[in-house]
């Protein structure tokens, strides 16, 4: 298990980003870096329910970076949470380290689709094929674009090896960081029992049309990330 990693030169003050697909596991993330010792940044204003039953650790004022990104200061050497779309308006005059969470697709589309039948909305239009190959471009095209932002420091994990091994996991996370983490703690906060939506077969990624990208915009906003 070697999750991709791209280092890059890093100022004094840096905004952790934990970032990914909804139900990806940016959340589990969120509370082992809360539970390492890291500073996060969280209103509560999106509540603990049964898809999250420990919170979903969000921030609304994400959500307005396109057009307004003067909060930002106050994330210094802290995490917070932010779905992938939303990564492209982050301004380049701040240094970021970027957790992104990945998950078997068919695993995260089931999982999307039981917390958007709990809130009642309807989602993308999509079949579940055509919705995953759009979700695999979207994370090929956020991938290739990072890697080209001199500002940006990525470390690319899976829920799935998460659950699978915390403490490895942790270990990486920990070292990306700059090592002050406690691991261990980091690590208890693994529950397997939180692993509902498994999955042995994979949805395989087809050619991609582009008219699918603002079907990718309204699962997100359907699922209260946008």
């Amino acid at each position: 298990m070697k999750p991709n990693t791209r280092r890059t030169k890093v100022n004094r003050k840096v905004i952790t980003i934990v970032s990914g697909l909804p139900r990806s596991g940016t959340s589990l993330m969120m509370q082992m870096l809360e539970a390492g010792g890291m500073p996060i940044v969280t209103d509560n204003v999106r509540k603990a329910d049964d898809d999250n039953p420990r919170g979903y650790y969000e921030f609304e004022k994400v959500k307005t970076i396109k057009n307004d990104s003067s909060w930002l200061p106050s994330c210094y050497d802290k995490a917070v949470k932010m779905v992938s779309e939303l990564l492209y308006h982050l301004p380049s005059d701040h240094t970021y380290q970027v957790i992104f969470m990945k998950r078997e697709m068919k695993e995260l589309l089931a999982s999307q689709g039981v917390m958007l039948k709990r809130l009642g909305r309807k989602g993308s239009n999509l079949d579940e094929e055509k919705m995953a190959r759009s979700f695999e471009k979207h994370l090929q095209n956020m991938e290739k674009w990072l890697s080209t932002q001199s500002h940006f420091e990525v470390l690319y994990l899976t829920y799935n090896d998460i659950v699978r091994d915390p403490l490895t996991c942790t270990q990486l996370v920990n070292h990306f960081l700059g090592g002050s983490l406690h691991e261990q703690k980091m690590a208890q906060v693994v529950e397997s029992s939180l692993y509902r939506q498994r999955s042995e077969t994979a949805i395989q990624p087809k050619d991609y049309a582009n008219d699918e990208e603002e079907e990718v915009k309204k699962q997100l906003e359907d699922l209260g990330y946008l």
